[in-house]
């Protein structure tokens, strides 16, 4: 079976978040269950290196933004489709921001763009080459299910997964023209959103199927609390919905030979996992001597990450005796909060501004635990990891997380199952009680090495849901 995935990152490539992640590791896994998939995917500047060395198999002269060529080639084990388009996809800063962090002001030029190359590719655009499926990710890539209904095609048949229903792609009506759509479709049951353009609504309306990245968040996007406004035009398609659990890439996060850990280990030499806390301590200059647990944060520094609450909990967990380590960046007043609360509590708490592939590596290796306080969360990656690592997660009952942690309660520890700490209170008070449920645990060894061994045997890699995903395309086809 051919699919066809149409994406606008892709890991190891380019990367903001975990949608690359997804999109780097599921080929893989998917040709493990006889299903080739292609990616369609911008040549942005890192990929220029690859073109040299690829094929064109296909061009384009009126996409939106103008011309571009598809150029074909395999790297790191994936077949990628490049749209070289320098007009679009040539330039400093982000994928989807300038250099002083704003949208680029022609995100639906060049998003529309990839879409319309990705539709026209699924209907039969490459000599040879013909997909079974069109699968597209989240709202940069969701007008091709629309292209390709504009073209008055059934098949292939597509899906739309979404790993984040809070971005939306959504922009003036004055765009429908350039983006050449339909502007009698621009209606309430059709593209049309509060007056605007929704690209998301759009595949939401025109897909044969949608999915997204946990079964919990699947339910919680058809509720006003988490729809962020389209959960009305889900409910309605609500037959069309399911939730397939994302998964990790097992050999790139594997603590038995990652090279950028002090020490590697397995759950039968777990006591080798102190010598990357020890070295992550020095690394941060946290103090060596302290006997309570070191708790990390890798992430975005936002509030939908709870990392405000998380913020006014810090004294309590520094009053428990834990320490923490902060890896990432985000909104300002929270990195200058994490860099105050290093600077108040030194040799306690420590904060690294930035993104470090490696050191977030050594993060997962050197903490006891990794706190994800999330007030929403598709799926989350890094309680996978953090699973896959021993290092046990400390999570908000929401999305994927709730799928993917097993709370230590009473009867999960009695039945050696419990794998990490769950909790519904996104608050400062919920954070410190949860807190005090770790400390706890930590204080019993034994107790806290069974619960690290529960957590690496837990699956997290991607051979049920690549099934899943093969499951879903075949209904379609």
């Amino acid at each position: 079976m051919n699919v066809l995935m149409v994406a606008s990152e892709c890991a190891p490539f380019v990367k903001t978040g975990g949608l690359a992640d997804v999109v780097g590791a599921l080929p893989a896994a998917l040709s493990r269950v006889d299903v080739d998939a292609q990616v369609v995917l911008p040549a942005y500047p890192p990929l220029f290196p690859l073109l040299p060395e690829g094929t064109e198999v296909a061009r384009f002269d009126d996409l939106p933004g103008g011309s571009g060529r598809i150029v074909k080639v395999t790297a790191q084990g994936i077949t990628l489709l490049l749209l070289d388009a320098p007009q679009l996809f040539d330039r400093p800063g982000g994928l989807y921001v300038d250099e002083n962090g704003k949208d680029w002001t022609d995100n639906h030029l060049r998003f529309g763009a990839l879409s319309m190359a990705g539709a026209r590719i699924a209907m039969g655009a490459i000599d040879g080459y013909q997909p079974d499926v069109l699968h597209v990710h989240d709202w940069q890539a969701a007008l091709a299910p629309v292209y390709l209904r504009m073209a008055g095609r059934d098949r292939p048949r597509s899906m739309l997964t979404i790993h984040n229903i809070a971005f939306q792609g959504r922009f003036g009506p004055q765009v429908l023209d350039r983006l050449h759509l339909k502007t009698d479709w621009f209606h309430p049951e059709g593209l049309e959103f509060h007056g605007d353009l929704s690209f998301l609504k759009g595949a939401l309306m025109f897909s044969d199927r949608i999915t997204t990245v946990s079964p919990t968040y699947a339910r919680e996007i058809l509720t006003p609390e988490f729809g962020m406004g389209l959960e009305g035009v889900l409910q309605a398609r609500a037959g069309a919905l399911s939730g397939v659990l994302n998964g990790i890439d097992t050999d790139a996060w594997n603590p038995a030979d990652d090279t950028a850990l002090a020490q590697t280990y397995d759950a039968k030499t777990l006591k080798r996992k102190a010598d990357n806390k020890t070295a992550l301590r020095a690394k941060l200059g946290l103090d060596p001597d302290s006997s309570g647990p070191l708790l990390c944060v890798v992430s975005r520094l936002t509030n939908q990450k709870g990392l405000d609450a998380l913020l006014d909990a810090v004294p309590h967990l520094v009053e428990r005796g834990a320490q923490l380590a902060v890896l990432g960046t985000g909104q300002p007043e929270l990195e200058q909060g994490f860099r105050d609360a290093a600077l108040a509590y030194p040799g306690q708490i420590a904060t690294h501004i930035g993104y470090d592939e490696g050191l977030s590596h050594l993060f997962q290796a050197g903490s006891d635990a990794i706190l994800i306080p999330s007030r929403f969360e598709p799926c989350g990656l890094t309680q996978l990891y953090g699973l896959r690592y021993g290092t046990l997660p400390v999570v908000a009952r929401t999305g994927g997380l709730a799928d993917t942690v097993i709370d230590a309660n009473i009867a999960a520890i009695q039945a050696k199952a419990a794998t990490g700490f769950v909790f519904t209170d996104v608050t400062a008070a919920g954070i410190a009680q949860v807190i005090d449920r770790l400390v706890d645990a930590y204080a019993d060894p034994k107790l806290w090495q069974t619960m690290q061994r529960a957590a690496m045997r837990h699956p997290v890699g991607w051979d049920s849901s690549a099934q899943a995903y093969r499951d879903l395309y075949a209904e379609l086809v």
